[in-house]
């Protein structure tokens, strides 16, 4: 059978804050092979997959040996032999194989590159582009992306307690107009910080470098890129990443910028009264992971106008997605491959997420490669949204510039998600 999986190598690798990662190529006895990069994220859920670090000095106790030899031992061991084309078979032998509900014994960073690796091998196989391959012939749409325009939180040092300040381009009419919105509303933000005084370089995923008084401040300024850059309100739209995981717990809400505390209620009058205030259309991770009564307050409040992701709060698992679904909690789910381990249980959390009729948003991590699976996760699958990080440096550029390729591909009849990828009116 040419699809059986005839090889698993693993090699370290290095991602975009120069530490290193996982990447597995899986060869197949017909010739075809594929090749997957594990990403590394900065703010991270409690109970997502994590990855296996070596400890000690060496690199700062991020080196991956371990991670690569579990690879290139058990888990070739394990799927050597099985057909790439059955990727729920394959994921499912490394899942038992860990036998721990986070991947701690193999380690998240291992299966997850093996996992993608198998699926591009079945891609290649199949002589198909991996999202045609993903999509089974059903119809797809180019997504909505979500870009950062401010970065904060764990990806610039604290220097702000929102993690990400991004805008939607839910007005373009295809993928490529969106980039043209993007690409002038980041060139209007920088303008504006320079004269402002404020402008000191980029965050770890490429959004400019927060210089501000406050947390609205920095929501002030992206308002004004935006009119700046000669867009409407309806054409380009904001979405925010609290990470509230990051400086919340216990129902307390402690911001280190502006020296104040809050409990959930008055947290959350505050965040509702920026929907109110804001041309804001998304907002993630309102209140900390902990803080489920925060998450169905909060949904209940503005989930009629706006969407509410779920990230730490979720960390791609259906179980997860399922319960918060029955709750009344968020109504859309961020999926980020490596918080779970596999590209199987990613697509569980999909489908759970669509049956509920949710928004669903493919994501990059803070720690990135040049690899862009993830574009063609969000396009075969027709989540309807994609987000990256900012508009510049290499490893975000090489995802936006994949899209655009794969628009190309699809040619005239190309359909690109916007607004209506959004679970709200």
């Amino acid at each position: 059978m040419g699809s059986k999986i005839e090889s698993v190598l693993a090699r370290r690798i290095w991602d975009s804050r120069g530490r290193p990662t996982v990447e597995v190529d899986v060869r197949l006895a017909g010739g075809a092979w594929g090749r997957g990069v594990a990403p590394a994220g900065a703010s991270r859920g409690s109970r997502e997959a994590v990855d296996l670090r070596d400890g000690g000095p060496q690199l700062g106790g991020f080196d991956v040996q371990r991670a690569i030899g579990n690879v290139n031992g058990a888990i070739a061991r394990c799927i050597v032999g099985m057909d790439a084309m059955d990727q729920q078979a394959v994921d499912g032998a490394m899942i038992a194989l860990d036998g721990t509900s986070t991947k701690s014994a193999l380690g998240g960073n291992a299966t997850i590159a093996t996992s993608l690796a198998v699926l591009q091998a079945a891609a290649a196989a199949a002589g198909l582009p991996l999202w045609r391959h993903l999509s089974g012939g059903a119809p797809v749409r180019m997504p909505l992306p979500e870009i950062q325009i401010f970065g904060g939180g764990a990806h610039a040092g604290r220097r702000v307690d929102v993690q990400d300040f991004l805008i939607m381009p839910i007005g373009a009419a295809s993928f490529d107009e969106a980039m043209v919105m993007t690409a002038e509303v980041y060139r209007a933000a920088g303008e504006l910080m320079e004269r402002m005084g404020r402008r000191c370089g980029v965050a770890d995923e490429g959004g400019w470098w927060p210089d501000f008084k406050s947390n609205e401040e920095a929501l002030e300024t992206l308002v004004r890129a935006i009119d700046a850059a000669g867009y409407r309100h309806d054409q380009v739209a904001i979405s925010l990443d609290i990470a509230a995981s990051e400086f919340g717990r216990n129902g307390r809400y402690t911001l280190g910028l502006e020296q104040r505390s809050y409990d959930t209620s008055d947290w959350l009058e505050l965040l509702v009264g920026w929907v109110a205030r804001y041309p804001i259309l998304s907002v993630e991770d309102p209140v900390a992971e902990d803080d489920a009564q925060g998450m169905r307050e909060f949904t209940a409040a503005v989930g009629h106008k706006v969407q509410v992701i779920g990230d730490d709060f979720l960390v791609s698992n259906a179980a997860l997605v399922r319960d918060a679904v029955a709750a009344g909690s968020c109504n859309a789910v961020l999926l980020k491959p490596n918080q779970v381990g596999t590209i199987s249980e990613t697509r569980q959390a999909l489908e759970v997420a669509r049956a509920a009729g949710w928004g669903t948003v493919v994501s990059a991590r803070s720690g990135e490669t040049e690899d862009v699976a993830i574009v063609h996760l969000a396009v075969g699958w027709n989540a309807g949204q994609l987000k990256v990080g900012s508009f510049a440096r290499s490893e975000r550029m090489a995802k936006w510039n994949e899209a655009l390729r794969v628009e190309a591909a699809i040619g005239a009849g190309a359909v690109y998600a916007g607004r209506k990828a959004l679970p709200v009116p």
